[in-house]
C-alpha cells in the first residue's frame, strides 16, 4: 500500500523536478520537458523498482490525465481570432491539412502492409500530431487503443525526424522555398498577441506563482466537471466506443467553454494541461517493454519521415499554384508539424513578427480539430 502511494506521488510530482531542471539548466531546456519525461519514464520502467499492481495505477493515470488536459489546453483558444485569418493564410491552412492527410494516406499504402494490425492506428496518430500536437497524439492513443510500444516508437521517431525538419526550416527553409514561392508582403501589423501563454519564454513556470493558484484551481475544477460529463456517457454508450465518445465530447465542451470570456482569460490553463501531459508521458513510458520494442516494424520510421517531409513538399507545390508567400507557407507548416510553441522561434528566424499571430492561431485550430480528424482518418485507413 505504501509503495503504491509513493508511486502515485512520484508520477504526480516528478514533473516539478523536470521543470526545475528546464528552468535552471539551458541545455536541459533545449532538450525539452516532454522528452525528459519520456526518458524518466523509461528509466523507471527498466529499473525494476515498480511495485506489484503498478499497471493498474499507470492505466488509471493514462485514462484520467488526457481527458483532464484537453479542456485546459483549449480554454485559452480564441475562436474569434480564427475568423480573422487573412484569406491567403486560411487557404494555406487548408492546404496544409490536405497535405498532411494526403501523405498519411499515401504513406499507409506504401508502408502499411508490413504491420496492418497497427499501421492504420499509426496513421491516425500522425494525423493528430501533425495537425495538432502531442496532446492529440496522446488522446488518439486512448481513442484508438494503441499499444504502448507502438505509441512510444512513433513519438520517438516523430521527435527525431521532427528535429531535422525544424532545423531545416529554421536554417535554410526561407532561402530554399523562396526560389519557387513569392516573397512575403508586409501589412504593417504588430504582433499584439505574441505573449500568448503557449509562446511564453518560460512555459510551465507560471504554474508556481501565487497569483495564478486560484484561477488555476477554478480552471481545473471546470475541467473536472467537463470530465465528469464526458465520463457519464459511458453509462449509455457501448464499451467499444466509450473512449472515443468521451474524448470527442470533452474536446467539444472545451472549445465551447473557451467562448466564455471569464474562462478564456484564466491564466496558464494551457501550461496546466501540458503538466498533465508530462504526467501521462512519464506513466506511459514506464509501461514500455523493451523486448517488444525490438520487434516494432522499421516501416514506422519511414512512415513518419514520409509524412513530415512529404507533406511539406506537397504543401509547397500546391502553394506555388495559389501564389502563397514563403513565410506564410513556412509558419503554417511549422504550426502543423511542430505545434504552436515553435511558431515564435521560426518567426524570429524569418525576421517576420507579423506572422506570429496567424501561426499561433492555426496551431490552436489544429489542437481543436486534431482528435476528430485523426480518428476519422484512422478508421478510413482501417477500411482500405
Amino acid at each position: 500500500m505504501i509503495s503504491t502511494i509513493i508511486l502515485v506521488l512520484f508520477y504526480i510530482f516528478s514533473p516539478l523536478f523536470l521543470l526545475y531542471l528546464c528552468h535552471n539548466y539551458t541545455f536541459i531546456k533545449k532538450i525539452g520537458a516532454v522528452i525528459m519525461a519520456y526518458a524518466l519514464g523509461l528509466l523507471l520502467g527498466s529499473s525494476g523498482l515498480l511495485p506489484k499492481g503498478s499497471l493498474q495505477i499507470q492505466d488509471m493515470l493514462n485514462t484520467i490525465t488526457i481527458p483532464l488536459a484537453i479542456p485546459l489546453m483549449l480554454f485559452s483558444a480564441n475562436i474569434k481570432s480564427w475568423m480573422r485569418l487573412a484569406g491567403k493564410t486560411t487557404l494555406s491552412m487548408f492546404i496544409a491539412f490536405f497535405a498532411v492527410v494526403s501523405t498519411v494516406v499515401a504513406g499507409y499504402l506504401l508502408f502499411g502492409s508490413g504491420d496492418p494490425e497497427n499501421m492504420w492506428k499509426v496513421g491516425g496518430l500522425l494525423v493528430g500530431v501533425y495537425t495538432g500536437g502531442t496532446p492529440n497524439l496522446a488522446s488518439l492513443k486512448l481513442m484508438l487503443d494503441v499499444d504502448n510500444e507502438i505509441y512510444l516508437v512513433t513519438h520517438t521517431y516523430d521527435m527525431l525526424i521532427g528535429a531535422a525538419y525544424f532545423f531545416f526550416i529554421l536554417i535554410v527553409g526561407q532561402k530554399v522555398f523562396g526560389l519557387v514561392l513569392p516573397k512575403y508582403k508586409s501589412y504593417g501589423i504588430s504582433g499584439e498577441q505574441e505573449m500568448m501563454e503557449i509562446s511564453s519564454k518560460e512555459p510551465f513556470w507560471g504554474l508556481l506563482l501565487t497569483k495564478n493558484r486560484l484561477p488555476l484551481i477554478k480552471a481545473f475544477g471546470l475541467s473536472v466537471a467537463i470530465f465528469i460529463i464526458g465520463g457519464a456517457t459511458t453509462l449509455i454508450v457501448p464499451e467499444s466506443s466509450q473512449m472515443v465518445v468521451v474524448v470527442l465530447l470533452i474536446t467539444t465542451l472545451g472549445i465551447l467553454a473557451s467562448l466564455i470570456p471569464a474562462v478564456n482569460k484564466l491564466p496558464k490553463t494551457f501550461d496546466l494541461g501540458m503538466y498533465l501531459i508530462l504526467i501521462f508521458s512519464i506513466s506511459v513510458a514506464s509501461m514500455v517493454d523493451f523486448s517488444k520494442m525490438t520487434s516494432v516494424s522499421p516501416d514506422i520510421f519511414y512512415y513518419v519521415g514520409f509524412v513530415i517531409f512529404g507533406s511539406l513538399l506537397l504543401q509547397v507545390i500546391i502553394s506555388m499554384f495559389f501564389k502563397i508567400d514563403t513565410d506564410t507557407v513556412i509558419i503554417t507548416s511549422t504550426a502543423m508539424i511542430c505545434s504552436p510553441p515553435f511558431v515564435p522561434a521560426v518567426a524570429g528566424a524569418l525576421k517576420n513578427k507579423e506572422i506570429v499571430i496567424s501561426g499561433l492561431t492555426i496551431g490552436i485550430i489544429g489542437y481543436a480539430v486534431g482528435n476528430y480528424l485523426g480518428y476519422i482518418i484512422a478508421n478510413f485507413l482501417h477500411g482500405l
